[in-house]
């Protein structure tokens, strides 16, 4: 079979055809490049492998593109990219490699381009496109890979518990692509899966991390979490969402299955957003509902606090799985800790004070914490989640009516630490950070208007409890 070269692709393709016999290195185009042109997918990413130094060759590449692209070089792999218009092509001579089996890092030689498609990691992805002049735009499949693709199948290309010991990571990879294609594990490959799962342990925390998020970024990221939960591998990589899963029974009462929500909460909130922060969210929001858990003979199961607790085990979260200890973490943290505040709103008469106090403590993300907790509504009953959204849409018009009444989000109070210093002539100090918190809470509790006149005299009036009187007033 031909590969289909299009336009756009044939000026670099026939550039690294010319480098390739200048230097006598047979080039070919390989694995997720070829496949996603062969599905119909955009992809910005092209990998060269030739018979010969991928350094040398994307050196000769690159001295023949204008302007002459700057090229990385990854001594240490063997590898070169250079950018040419909007690609990242990367070049690599063809190796073989061979594991040992308690270790994650192969010994690499020199190979054919025979080598190079073993070592892959699923037939759809040891596809590759010679850009030799002899066959050029010839699909080299020795592995049924174009026949996988039809039929929307993942099978390793050699004996899979081979290809996992390999590069365990190719366990996660399996239903990385499973989750983002849309294709079916092939029986032999999804058992050893099962099977090898322990292996997992050797790949660090960033490779694993990369294809979990990988797996949020689908559309339908409940596909993925649920193929990791079912081989095993979940509760070795993200324990604290493994443990979700399950429903107790006491009494003849039980609770919904903790683990199914959240991945329905997660599908809903992705049909709404791309925003992979919000997605972790979604998939943090419950997480402590398994150490909240208890059993009320009057009420049945609750998780009282466990937003609360949810809150405080993200920043833990976060670091097992090397994910930024930044403003990232935070957003996340904030919209589990509030998770809940919406929802209180609608069983109450919303009072300004209520409504003031969650605008203050979302901020700007006040809209990502009503998409999360309008995807929180995982009822069956079709009456319950109309009377819910109509609830939230209550509530969205209470926010608005207030914040552009009260101007209250991202808001500092109108009188500032320096200016109680100032007026009472004391320095940094506990009564402070005291009287700034009165001044702060009456606003919010609507004892107070929100403007400098009524915050400058309620301060008077708190600093007096301390024996602070105003210097030259």
């Amino acid at each position: 079979m031909v590969f289909d070269i299009k336009p756009h692709e044939r000026e670099i393709f026939m550039l690294i055809e010319q480098a390739g016999a200048e230097l006598d290195f047979p080039t070919y185009v390989v694995g997720g490049y070829v496949r996603d042109r062969l599905l119909g997918r955009p992809s910005k990413d092209m990998d060269i492998v030739c018979i010969g130094n991928g350094i040398k060759l994307a050196q000769q590449i690159a001295s023949k593109l204008r302007p002459i692209p700057r090229i990385v070089v990854y001594q240490r792999f063997g590898t070169a990219m250079l950018k040419h218009k909007d690609m990242e092509i990367e070049f690599v001579g063809a190796r073989k490699e061979s594991y040992r089996v308690d270790s994650r890092k192969p010994t690499v030689e020199e190979g054919t381009l025979e080598d190079d498609q073993n070592r892959r990691d699923f037939t759809i992805n040891a596809l590759a496109v010679s850009l030799n002049a002899q066959n050029f735009g010839e699909i080299i499949d020795p592995f049924g890979g174009l026949h996988h693709l039809e039929h929307k199948v993942l099978k390793t290309p050699l004996e899979p518990g081979k290809t996992f010991s390999d590069d365990p990571l190719r366990m996660m990879r399996a239903i990385r692509f499973s989750t983002q294609l849309g294709f079916a594990i092939d029986e032999e490959t999804y058992k050893a899966i099962a099977k090898y799962k322990n292996r997992i342990n050797i790949v660090s925390k960033e490779r694993i991390t990369t294809e979990l998020e990988k797996i949020l970024k689908a559309d339908i990221p409940s596909v993925g979490f649920k193929l990791l939960h079912k081989t095993g591998l979940l509760e070795l990589v993200f324990p604290e969402l493994a443990e979700l899963h399950g429903v107790d029974y006491k009494n003849g009462k039980g609770h919904k299955d903790n683990f199914y929500h959240t991945l329905e909460v997660v599908d809903n909130l992705s049909k709404k957003t791309r925003n992979i922060w919000l997605r972790w969210a979604a998939l943090l929001h419950d997480i402590a509902k398994p150490p909240t858990k208890r059993f009320d003979p009057e009420h049945g199961w609750t998780f009282h606090g466990h937003e609360a607790l949810g809150a405080a085990m993200v920043p833990r979260i976060f670091r097992n799985l090397r994910l930024p200890m930044d403003g990232k973490m935070k957003y996340v943290q904030k919209l589990v800790r509030l998770h809940l505040r919406p929802i209180s709103l609608t069983k109450e008469n919303i009072t300004d004070s209520a409504v003031r106090r969650l605008l203050f403590e979302a901020g700007d993300d006040i809209d990502d914490l009503m998409k999360l907790c309008e995807a929180d509504i995982t009822s069956k009953n079709p009456q319950k989640v109309k009377r819910y959204l109509e609830n939230y849409e209550l509530v969205r018009t209470k926010l608005k009516e207030v914040e552009e009444k009260d101007k209250i989000r991202n808001w500092q109070p109108p009188v500032s630490g320096e200016l109680i210093m100032k007026t009472f002539n004391i320095p940094p100090s506990r009564e402070v950070g005291n009287i700034k918190t009165a001044i702060r809470e009456a606003i919010l509790d609507g004892k107070i208007s929100n403007d400098f006149d009524a915050a400058y005299a309620y301060m008077l009036e708190v600093a007096k409890s301390y024996g602070l009187h105003e210097v030259n007033p």
